[in-house]
């Protein structure tokens, strides 16, 4: 595979992402045959998710500092391989316990894969193509809520929730034995550290601009915890409906991120991001509505799936200018914090369900955004930024 273009390579790291995608959210799909075959609540099968999301947020950057000096392509490839074991010992599990230990190590591999697969991506692109670049290796994560999640859950219905884990173990071998050959020996990259983390970790400006996607993702996960109960109240308990609409959601998510990057391209990172924070707060009080009806609910949630998931790329553009001498770490720590972002989200949401019913997750979900709104506009440029670059990030 010597010799890839740029754009094969890119479209083969968003392959590997696909594979960490489907192997982390196909939680959502195979909940209740995973809890019937475990034998506890599906509520405690939650746990499943929740110890990945948890690992995820420590391990990120740890992994980062770890293996910042090795070679790329062999941090992918382990990474991926890492994905492989823990999934195989997933298939394997014969309790709660033990399913949520392998999670531990599935979340390790992905945790090395998504973050250097999107520093890559910086180093194979130029700066004015850095949000496609961002936005096609990111696709690779939202096209698995389109593919790999109901794929995962027709496997898990069929054959078993084992068998989805068997899938991905598969999927994850194959992908970590295409990086070992598609991704070239040297790939530019700046060497990191322990000390290097401590530095960014002290660092407050760059954790306060990093944070902003656990506030932002926390937002969206207001409504999108509960989306199943959402679509059933509008549209009906018909599983197949349900399973559209999702996979609608999906699609919208795709064309979302690829639309992020390319105004990122166009208009910067940061003004990109108020976008899309002012098109969630007009859309998701609409989710308090119900029942909506089909038409108007699917546009609704193709719309706000597209302006939700169009994030990303800006996100990881503007990280990359706000802190430039420290893209592998910071790119690590913005992985984190979409994890911290679904954990707490998801908890919130909980709490608001129980108190005050389904119809308050669409205004609990906008004010939410708005305290990301806010948190974005108070994440000003770093001076040494502001002073080399004209585009904002």
């Amino acid at each position: 595979m010597a010799g890839l273009s740029p754009g094969a390579l890119l479209a083969i790291l968003a392959f590997g992402n696909f594979v960490v995608g489907m192997g982390a959210f196909v939680i959502i799909g195979i909940v209740t045959p995973m809890a019937e075959g475990l034998g506890v609540p599906p509520a405690s099968a939650g746990l499943v998710l929740t110890s990945y999301a948890l690992a995820y947020a420590i391990l990120s950057p740890i992994a980062a500092a770890i293996t910042g000096s090795l070679p790329r392509r062999i941090v992918l490839a382990a990474g991926l391989g890492l994905f492989c074991l823990g999934s195989v010992i997933s298939a394997l599990s014969p309790d709660l316990a033990a399913l949520c230990a392998a999670r531990v190590v599935v979340a390790l591999g992905g945790a090395m894969f998504t973050p250097i697969a999107a520093g890559v991506a910086v180093a194979l692109s130029t700066p004015e193509r850095r949000g496609k670049a961002l936005a096609t290796v990111f696709g690779g994560l939202t096209l698995a809520q389109v593919v790999g999640t109901p794929f995962g859950a027709w496997i898990a219905y069929r054959l078993g929730w084992q068998a989805a884990f068997w899938a991905v173990a598969l999927l994850a071998a194959l992908a970590a034995l295409v990086m070992i050959f598609a991704v070239p020996r040297r790939v530019s990259f700046q060497p990191t550290g322990i000390g290097a983390i401590l530095g960014v970790l002290r660092n407050g400006r760059v954790m306060f601009a990093t944070a902003f996607t656990a506030t932002f993702v926390g937002a969206l996960y207001m409504v999108f915890m509960f989306l199943g109960p959402l679509i059933e109240a509008s549209v009906g308990l018909d599983p197949e409906i349900r399973t559209g609409f999702l996979v609608l959601y999906g699609c919208g998510a795709v064309i979302g991120n690829v639309v992020g990057g390319v105004l990122t391209d166009r208009i910067g990172g940061r003004d990109t991001l108020k976008i899309i924070c002012a098109a969630n707060i007009l859309l998701m009080p609409l989710f308090s509505i119900i029942p909506l009806g089909w038409v108007p609910f699917a546009a609704l949630i193709a719309i706000w799936s597209s302006f939700s998931w169009s994030f990303m790329a800006p996100q990881q553009a503007r990280l990359v200018q706000v802190a430039p001498d420290s893209i592998s770490l910071v790119l690590a720590l913005n992985a984190a914090m979409l994890y911290v972002g679904i954990t707490i989200g998801s908890a919130v949401s909980a709490r608001v369900l129980e108190s005050f019913g389904l119809a308050s997750l669409g205004i609990a979900g906008a004010l939410a955004v708005i305290l990301a709104f806010a948190h974005l506009l108070a994440s000003a440029r770093p001076r040494s930024v502001a002073g080399r670059q004209s585009q904002s990030g």
